[in-house]
């Protein structure tokens, strides 16, 4: 169709341009008016020699302004428009047409209906019927009307969330014409292809006798196809229709309250019409996502639901093995691991007995638990387990030797096992390693290609069973089942029939079994199962559905439940319109578009008849007239400004400044007297009575001094018990010690600190001595919290009994020191315990010690109980704190053998009176400090020579 450059919507108003000549005479006649000039004496008498002048005619330039004013006033009055429509409509038939209101219309849907409005206001100026239908609606009516009535239909109509259905609506044309060929037939498409589409052919086997394909701005529709949720990220896909040039858009994620919570973008490469973007934020926070937005564009294709299938499941591991750390290869939950750690929030006990274990994890609300190689779990966890099943849980078994002997009537396996196990070479054997079958239809395996490369030497045979076939979702090349499975309430049971390490299949080292295991966590049920209470309703009736912008309303209309069926994936359609499916405590979401979905443009080639392409009204079409009126006004403005200046106004501008200057000085004179009598009492008032000035905000607290006086140095600590001759003996023994130190060692301790541990701050000291006493008060719970958090926070705590205690044991005979200390124990969280080990680093952080007296000699110093090395750990796993035990407990009375008076005396008597004895004793305290201060730093081996030649080895 030939489009004109631009017409005038009233043609006849370019007649006045004929009148412009005249308008240039009357204009050249008439001058500007005459200066006005004051009478001052001086400026007449300066003028008199001079001669009288009167202009006879205004100059050119300003007649040429004025003449381009009015040119531009009589043109838009006569009203151009560029691109216009022009009436072409045939008259032979009545007017068709075929209007896209699928998704990718909403954001143009307005110029749509316009462009309709016009085409149908032509046919009725043209007294021609008009047949009106709509892809995307449910049902249409073709059959030919008023103008009036198509009129209505259009004011009716709307975007729908949806893709257009052409072929249906092609057909309900084709029976309203009922054979009458149209005259002319207008398709206003969105140019975006629905499936096999050929709309373009069906349109023209109609014989119109004008086709035309009015097209919006479908070039710019972009649509978001996929989520994954990564280990780190979560992926979004996307298509567009027009793919020549680069462009990126942005992405933005939001939760169930519609509040932004992420932000990501995605890069369209030139030539290419898919690409992904990530949308990065913690798994936690992903979990939240509810749906997926391009920033810009509000339609149901760029809005993409998420639901409880694309939230990172949390899934827990349990295994029958120990062989972990020692040989991770073999472990059976170490290609686990690797194959889930990308999708899920992996979980383990720390716990090897399963009693205790399984418990434990089920509490965490797991989605999923995989067990590798368990045979019999015990009795008492088999019916938290069922329940957990039952509510909604999804266990996964593999087997193994443990598995293969259990017992065949084992209620957690999803079919019935014969004893034993298949292996390569026994009785129930293969002559070769069995492959893969191709999965089954009914699988969520299905769609994966066919499994090539893998093999099967050994694997646990399941009982035939008349429904054994349904409950296969793999199986070999020979037809016995790979995995099976069973539903039991709202769970279910998978068991895979091989080992989950290499020994048995090949399997866990293929790409298949990521796939495989990626696809049974997304069938778990997301948000967490727990043993207690029922399973979540299951119905999937309407219960968000998405309007065309996008948007999710509580209006299903006639919309259908949405039936789930295995290895079938839904699609969104008239009947099942995209939105959430289920209700509040559960919902699948349904979106526009498919995973694999690609835009591309309709088929418009090789039709058996010619057609014509425009636009639609409000892009191409457009009036000047706004335009030169503007034009015009501006000239009107200048020429106001022209003939002023040219009158003088402006040269009285200088007298204008000059009284406005004068009445500015006046203003700040007045304000200055103002102000005088407050600025005279300002500076009347003495230094000494100004008022206070606020100074930085002080945050000094009581006891900060305090504090800081005892963060210059190192200081020994000792609790106060509140028996002062107990009290007094640790002061003067840490004293003693720290006389010993300053004389024996670099460090050079300040004097010792009493403390309070229910208010006094202990992070400051590195250790702490308490001596224990039966006669002192019982610490309270608050003050034994905050022994407790000091010790995990790295301080050791020094336990001194005082009366030789051999043994933490509750046995008959212990002293009421021992007592109490154990009632201080009961409520922290000590580690197992251990005496003194000789290769430990407290016996050589200074000294070399084989053993640490006090006042006595009888007890030994228990530490943190370190992990023997064994044949399948070689080396001991690290450990907080430098090494550094957090708990030390003797019996030694070691502060009754520091403590020395002011001279330096000893104060009390070692038992047995041995000075060498006592000698040891400072020696042990050295060294419990060193070993405090520089943890297993000598336990280096670079120290051992050093060591072995002071030990004269």
């Amino acid at each position: 169709m030939s489009v004109l450059p631009f017409v005038f919507s009233s043609p006849l108003m370019l007649a006045a341009l004929v009148a412009l000549p005249a308008i240039w005479w009357l204009l050249r006649l008439t001058p500007p008016k005459p200066v006005t000039e004051v009478f001052p004496p001086l400026r007449i008498l300066a003028s008199v020699l001079k001669r009288e002048e009167t202009p006879s005619k205004s100059p050119w330039w300003l007649t040429a302004l004025r003449m381009l004013m009015a040119a531009l006033i009589i043109l838009a009055i006569a009203d151009p428009v560029v691109n216009p429509r022009v009436g072409t409509l045939s008259s032979s038939g009545p007017l068709a047409l075929v209007i896209d209101n699928g998704w990718a219309t909403a954001n143009d849907w307005e110029r749509r209906v316009r462009t309709a409005d016009a085409l149908i206001t032509e046919a009725e100026s043209a007294d021609v019927p008009v047949s009106i239908v709509f892809s995307a609606d449910r049902e249409n009516d073709g059959v030919p009307g008023t103008a009036t009535a198509a009129r209505t239909r259009l004011a009716a109509a709307a975007p729908r969330p949806l893709r257009p259905n052409r072929t249906e609506t092609v057909a309900a044309l084709r029976t309203g014409l009922d054979g009458t060929r149209p005259g002319t037939l207008a398709f206003i498409s969105d140019g975006i292809a629905s499936g096999d589409d050929t709309v373009m052919r069906d349109l023209a086997s109609l014989s119109p006798q004008n086709l035309r394909l009015i097209e919006g701005d479908g070039g710019d529709a972009i649509a978001l196809t996929g989520a994954v949720n990564e280990a780190d990220a979560m992926r979004i896909t996307a298509t567009r229709l027009e793919s020549a040039a680069p462009r990126t858009v942005a992405l933005t994620a939001f939760d169930t309250r519609g509040r932004a919570i992420s932000n990501g973008s995605i890069i369209f490469p030139a030539g290419e019409a898919t690409a992904s973007g990530t949308l990065t934020a913690p798994f936690e926070l992903r979990n939240d996502f509810a749906r997926i937005g391009i920033d810009g564009l509000a339609t149901a294709g760029s809005t993409y639901l998420l639901d409880d299938g694309f939230r990172r499941r949390r899934v827990a591991l349990l295994s029958g093995e120990a062989r972990d750390q020692s040989q991770p290869l073999l472990s059976p939950l170490y290609y686990i691991n690797r194959a889930l750690a990308p999708y899920a929030d992996l979980v383990q006990p720390t716990e090897t007995d399963l009693a205790v274990a399984l418990p434990q994890l089920l509490e965490q609300k797991p989605s999923m638990v995989i067990m590798a190689d368990i045979g019999r779990l015990p009795e008492d966890t088999t019916p938290a387990m069922t329940r957990w099943i039952q509510n909604g849980g999804t266990l996964v078994r593999f087997a193994g030797p443990r598995l293969a002997a259990a017992p065949a009537d084992d209620p957690l396996v999803p079919v019935r096992l014969r004893q034993g196990e298949r292996a390569l070479g026994g009785t129930l054997s293969w002559s070769e390693p069995q492959p893969l079958a191709p999965y089954p239809a009914t699988s969520p395996f299905a769609g994966m290609p066919r499994p090539e490369g893998i093999t099967v030497n050994r694997q646990v045979l399941a009982e035939p069973t008349a429904d054994l076939s349904q409950r296969t979702w793999a199986s070999l090349a020979d037809g016995t089942p790979l995995v099976t499975t069973r539903t039991l309430g709202a769970g279910r049971i998978v068991l895979f029939h091989v080992s989950a390490e290499a020994t048995w299949s090949n399997l866990p080292i293929s790409g298949d079994f990521v796939e495989m295991l990626r696809r049974v966590v997304q069938l778990s049920r997301s948000g967490g199962v727990t043993s207690e209470g029922g399973a979540a309703a299951q119905a999937l009736p309407p219960y968000r559905l998405m309007n065309a912008d996008g948007t999710l309303v509580t209006e299903t209309g006639g919309a259908r439940p949405l039936e789930i069926a295995a290895g079938v994936t839904p699609v969104a359609d008239v009947e099942h319109p995209p939105g959430l499916y289920g209700s509040e405590e559960g919902f699948v979401a349904l979106n526009l578009l498919p995973q694999d979905a690609t835009l591309r443009p309709i088929e418009s080639t090789d039709l058996p008849m010619p057609y014509t392409s425009e636009a639609l009204i409000g892009s191409e079409a457009w009036s000047m007239k706004p335009a030169l009126f503007t034009a015009a006004l501006v000239l009107l403005l200048v020429d106001t400004l022209i003939v002023l200046f040219m009158a003088g106004t402006f040269a009285r501008t200088n007298r204008l400044r000059t009284a406005t200057a004068m009445l500015a000085i006046g203003f700040v004179a007045l304000g200055v007297n103002a102000l005088a009598p407050q600025l005279a009492q300002a500076q009347a008032i003495p230094p000494t009575q100004a008022a206070p000035t606020q100074g930085p905000f002080d945050d000094t607290r009581p006891g900060d001094e305090e504090i800081l006086g005892h963060l210059d140095n190192t200081h020994l600590a000792y609790v106060v018990t509140g028996e002062s001759e107990v009290d007094r003996i640790s002061e003067r023994g840490l004293a003693g010690l720290t006389e010993f130190l300053t004389y024996r060692t670099t460090l050079e301790p300040g004097a010792p600190v009493g403390l309070d541990i229910s208010k006094d701050e202990l992070s400051f000291y590195s250790l702490i001595y308490w001596p224990i006493s039966a006669n002192a008060e019982m610490p309270s719970p608050a003050a034994i919290s905050r022994i407790d958090a000091y010790m995990r926070a790295g301080g050791t705590v020094l336990f001194d009994t005082r009366d030789q205690l051999s043994s933490l044991s509750a046995a008959s005979g212990t002293s009421p020191n021992t007592e109490r200390l154990q009632a201080i124990l009961a409520d922290l969280d000590i580690p197992p315990l251990e005496p003194v080990p000789t290769d430990n680093v407290l016996t050589k952080s200074f000294y070399l010690l084989t053993s640490f007296p006090g006042r006595y000699t009888g007890s030994p110093l228990w530490i943190e109980a370190q992990p023997q090395s064994t044949s399948e750990q070689s080396e001991r796993p690290a450990r907080s704190g430098d090494g550094v035990s957090p708990i030390m407990i003797t019996g030694n009375d070691l502060a009754g053998a520091w403590a020395t008076d002011d001279n330096g005396a000893p104060l009390l008597p070692t038992v047995p009176p041995d000075e060498m004895q006592r000698e040891y004793a400072f020696r042990s305290g050295v060294n419990i400090m060193m070993y405090m201060l520089t943890g297993n730093y000598k336990a280096d081996q670079v120290h051992i020579p050093a060591l072995l030649e002071r030990l004269g080895q």
